[in-house]
C-alpha cells in the first residue's frame, strides 16, 4: 500500500498518476473535500496522517510549506506516530535542507527510512508525469522507489545524502524566480519602446537567452491570465526566502535573488499572493 499526504495542486496530480498506474493508495489531506476526486477513482481516504502511516509501507508527502510538513510529521496523530519500522517516507515538499536533515534524523530514531525528493515542474508536468525529482538519501532506498518516481516524473537526479535533494531544489527555484522576472522585465521594456508584445516574445524565443520555463509562461504573458496559477507568487516567494535563510546560514550573499524576491513580495502586498508568479510582469509594466 502506498500513502500520499497533501492533495493540493501538485499532490493531487502526482497521487492521481500513482492511482492510474494501478497502485493501491491511501491518502490524507487537511481539507478533506480535496480527497474526494481520488476517492471516487479508488483511493482510500483517512482522517489523519497517522492513519496513512499505519497502513502504508511507502508514504509520499507533498505539502505547502515547512510548517505544514512539521504539522503532518509530529504529534499524536502525526505521520511518524503511525509509520512502521522499515517503512519509507519520501518528502517532495520544498523546505530547507536543514529541516530535511532533521526530519531524516527523527525518522531514523524510529527506524523509518527517509528521502527528500522535491520536484522541478508545475501542474502541467505533474499531470503528464514529466516532473524532475531531486533526491537526497540512501541510494538503496531510492532504487526501491525508482519505479514509482518514474510514474510521476521523467528523470530522477540523486544529489547525495539527506538534505541534498532540497538543497538542489532551492538552487533550482532561485534561478526560476530570477528567470521569469528577467523575462517579464524584458517584455515590458519592449512594449514601452513601442514593440508588439507577441513579436517581442517570439524574437526572444528565437534567440539564445530563453530558458524552457519561459515557453510555459508565454500564454500567461500574452493573455495576462495570472489569476489561474500554475505556480503561485506565495510559493516562489517562500522558496526564495528559504534560499535566503539557508544562504545566511552558510555565509553566502544572494544580492540578485534578494532583490528579485522583494519584487515578488510587492506582488503579495498587492493582494496577488495566489496569482501565478508570472504576474510580476504586470507589476513591472506599471511601474
Amino acid at each position: 500500500m502506498i500513502g500520499f499526504i497533501g492533495i493540493g495542486l501538485m499532490g493531487s496530480r502526482m497521487a492521481g498518476r500513482l492511482l492510474d498506474a494501478g497502485n493501491d493508495l491511501v491518502i490524507y489531506n487537511r481539507t478533506q473535500s480535496k480527497m474526494q476526486p481520488l476517492i471516487e477513482k479508488g483511493a482510500k481516504g483517512t482522517s489523519s496522517p497517522k492513519e496513512v502511516g499505519s497502513q502504508a509501507d511507502i508514504v509520499f508527502t507533498m505539502l505547502a510549506d515547512p510548517k505544514a510538513v512539521d504539522a503532518v510529521a509530529y504529534g499524536e496523530q502525526g505521520l511518524l506516530a503511525g509509520m512502521k519500522p522499515g517503512s519509507l517516507w519520501i518528502d517532495s515538499s520544498t523546505i530547507s535542507p536543514t529541516q530535511s536533515v532533521q526530519l531524516a534524523k527523527r525518522a531514523n530514531e524510529k527506524k523509518i527510512r527517509f528521502l527528500d525528493a522535491p520536484v522541478a515542474g508545475s501542474t502541467g508536468p505533474a499531470e503528464k508525469g514529466e516532473l524532475l525529482f531531486f533526491v537526497g538519501g540512501d541510494a538503496a532506498d531510492l532504487e526501491e522507489v525508482h519505479p514509482l518516481l518514474n510514474v510521476m516524473g521523467k528523470a530522477v537526479h540523486h544529489k547525495g545524502a539527506n538534505g541534498a535533494g532540497t538543497a538542489m531544489k532551492l538552487v533550482n527555484n532561485l534561478m526560476l524566480g530570477q528567470s521569469v522576472a528577467a523575462f517579464a522585465e524584458a517584455v515590458a521594456f519592449g512594449e514601452r519602446l513601442g514593440l508588439d508584445k507577441e513579436g517581442v516574445i517570439q524574437s526572444l524565443f528565437a534567440g539564445p537567452t530563453a530558458a524552457p520555463i519561459l515557453h510555459f509562461k508565454e500564454n500567461k504573458m500574452l493573455k495576462e491570465d495570472f489569476e489561474n496559477a500554475d505556480f503561485k507568487v506565495n510559493s516562489i516567494y517562500k522558496d526564495m526566502e528559504l534560499a535566503s535563510e539557508e544562504a545566511y546560514g552558510h555565509g553566502f550573499a544572494l544580492p540578485l535573488s534578494n532583490l528579485v524576491k522583494a519584487f515578488y513580495g510587492l506582488c503579495q502586498q498587492q493582494g496577488k499572493g495566489d496569482y501565478d508568479f508570472a504576474t510580476i510582469y504586470d507589476l513591472l509594466k506599471k511601474h
